[in-house]
């Protein structure tokens, strides 16, 4: 059972809620600031990660489980939000040119099958980043938020999932380092939690991003391998510091 809509919004309503989103954000608009001419599909709870492409994107489709509910996007406008069956997207093949899945994979009845659906409607060399709650960070054990319900990762089990349903990882972050309490403290400061977990805690951020490219093909002996990203500004950067943990 999914994460509801109506819980989705409640949270996110909270000042915890806006918090967490907005240190996603951040890290989201790092890696694409702009998808001029594009077509951009948010799969789960993506919304809040889908305005900034509005304005210059050629195509905009927030996309919602049915087990989870949608609710009108944006609010006083056209309506760019769509309920869906999460194993039959009711898109045709090559569509998608970016796609993002927020609280979208956890929960699904099957991964594997999520994915290569990803995998059918994404265009040749489309990008898809995958945002999830990570394993090893606290924001996986809070089960009054969406990140507490099923299944958190590492970044080896999000790769070896992502690779086997035929797309290229190539870069990875982690982000939500600040605890998962409601506090004015903790709430007001996520720019310095995510300051200090960068360099500090670097393997225990609540979140787990990851980034892929689609594969039309599979090279024998060529194993996809995610990529370190350094805090260098190099173009297409996730700009945190290089990533020494196992996971």
């Amino acid at each position: 059972m999914r994460f509801d809509v109506d819980r989705l919004q409640a949270f996110y309503g909270s000042s915890l809620g806006r918090m967490s989103l907005e240190m996603v954000a951040k890290r989201v608009g790092a890696l694409w600031p702009a998808a001029d001419g594009l077509d951009v599909l948010g799969f789960g709870y993506a919304d809040g990660l889908l305005e900034r492409y509005r304005g210059g994107a050629r195509r905009v489709v927030s996309a919602s489980p049915d087990e989870q509910g949608a609710i009108r996007w944006p609010a006083e406008e056209r309506g760019l939000a769509a309920l869906v069956e999460e194993e039959r997207l009711p898109f045709p093949d090559a569509l998608f040119d970016r796609l993002i899945v927020f609280h979208g994979l956890e929960e699904a009845e099957s991964p594997q099958r999520l994915l290569r659906e990803f995998w059918r409607i994404a265009a040749p060399e489309a990008r898809i980043l995958i945002i999830v709650a990570h394993r090893r960070g606290l924001w996986a054990r809070a089960e009054s938020t969406p990140y507490g319900h099923g299944r958190p990762y590492t970044r080896v089990q999000l790769t070896r999932l992502l690779e086997e349903a035929m797309f290229s990882p190539t870069a990875s972050a982690r982000a939500l380092y600040a605890p998962p309490i409601g506090w004015g403290l903790i709430t007001s400061a996520g720019d310095a939690w995510e300051r200090i977990g960068s360099f500090t805690w670097t393997g225990f951020g609540g979140v787990l991003m990851i980034e892929a490219t689609k594969r039309l093909y599979i090279e024998p002996g060529r194993p996809a391998r995610v990529k370190r990203v350094v805090k260098a500004p190099v173009r297409r950067s996730l700009r945190t510091p290089v990533d020494r943990t196992p996971d």
